[in-house]
């Protein structure tokens, strides 16, 4: 395989690394480790308005839509450099919904929504866990026809832990009607919306979403029922590439710094890097960061395909579970290790390393853990023969 970055691809990188270049791992906000309520009422919009400068948060929607015209490569590279930084921005969600209503929505919707999420002005979220994280997310909310508005939606039911879900404009709903699974754009704030506060494992603003008589316009749909589920499905291939890709850089992020400190650490006259049993888990989470970035960018390239689902090959699906896997299973070894080879002042709050395994553990349990993703692999393994 050849995992060469286009030029194009490379610029993007390189875009994002000078928009996070002096951002400071946790700067403004107290440690998710003190207290129970969020670090913050609100996303940094700040740096929201410096990446929208740099033209970040559109970078793989269409030009016609003011984007860029990359593809979900590019995107997951910006996300890549978010997570070194533990950038508190919505980078993930608005873009998994941006890019799901440029394949999903009307030209009429394409034209409302996407330049003014380009533009940094139009927050887009998802609700991606259904009523309790361990069920597929469209069956969390059931739609049913609006008898008063012909097109229309009436929804009923409960999506959790949606991030960020009080500060958004939008929040992209999966769910199930008669005729299929639907993704509906809603207001968070509109009659018949409870939005009961949460906090993540790293410390940022959540809600659980109830809905109950939430009347919609047939604006808000994007596309037709789906029987297979396939636009959620979309959906949710977004978000395990974009999750991948914030594991990536945060795992980076962790061993380098790592490596530093046991670089400059010593004991009995000579650095801790140089004993035998340090180098050796270091050199292990190294291999494991660097399966994470193959199995991403094999379902990241995959995802971007206008045709997916190739010949002779697994099935879309069987990427993006293998990606998830690696994910979570590296950014939690990755995590653990770090903690273990700093000592006592891997858990000091004055130090960043807490405050990256916070969104380590965060991350590594998005969309739900690795084994539910190994189970599903399994079930493709013994449907398609090898």
């Amino acid at each position: 395989m050849d995992f060469t970055l286009s030029e194009e691809q490379q610029a993007a990188a390189e875009a994002a690394r000078a928009a996070f270049a002096d951002v400071a791992p946790g700067a403004g906000v107290p440690s998710p480790a003190v207290g129970s309520e969020p670090i913050a009422e609100d996303i940094d919009r700040e740096l929201w308005q410096r990446l929208t400068k740099s033209d970040l948060p559109g970078i793989a929607l269409g030009e016609r839509y003011s984007g860029s015209g990359l593809d979900p490569v590019a995107w997951c590279l910006v996300l890549r450099e978010s997570a070194r930084v533990l950038a508190r921005v919505p980078l993930l969600e608005t873009g998994a919904a941006a890019l799901t209503v440029q394949r999903y929505g009307s030209e009429e919707q394409r034209r409302r929504l996407l330049p003014e999420v380009a533009a940094g002005r139009l927050l887009l979220g998802v609700a991606p866990h259904g009523r309790s994280g361990h069920e597929p997310a469209d069956l969390g909310v059931r739609a049913d026809p609006d008898p008063e508005n012909a097109g229309g939606w009436t929804l009923h039911g409960t999506q959790t832990a949606v991030p960020y879900a009080q500060v958004m404009d939008r929040v992209l709903v999966p769910a199930r009607s008669a005729a299929g699974t639907l993704l509906l754009l809603v207001d968070p704030h509109a009659p018949g919306v409870e939005l009961r506060r949460q906090v993540s494992a790293r410390g940022e603003l959540m809600a659980e979403m109830v809905l109950d008589g939430v009347r919609l316009e047939p604006a808000a749909q994007l596309g037709a029922p789906a029987p297979d589920a396939a636009n959620w499905q979309y959906l949710r291939g977004l978000l395990i590439v974009g999750t991948a890709a914030l594991c990536l850089g945060l795992g980076e992020q962790i061993l380098r710094t790592t490596a530093d400190y046991t670089s400059r650490r010593e004991q009995f006259g000579h650095p801790v890097a140089t004993f035998q049993a340090v180098a050796m888990q270091a050199a292990d989470r190294f291999i494991d960061l660097r399966a994470m970035e193959a199995t991403l960018w094999q379902a990241a390239w995959r995802i971007g395909l206008d045709q997916p689902e190739l010949p002779g090959h697994l099935p879309l699906a069987a990427d993006l579970a293998t990606a998830k896997v690696w994910s979570a299973e590296g950014v939690r070894a990755i995590a653990s290790t770090a903690q273990h080879l700093h000592g006592g002042i891997g858990a000091d709050l004055d130090y960043s390393l807490h405050r990256y395994h916070a969104w380590a553990k965060y991350l590594e349990l998005f969309l739900g853990p690795a084994p539910a993703y190994e189970e599903e692999i399994g079930a493709i393994l013994a449907e398609h023969a090898l």
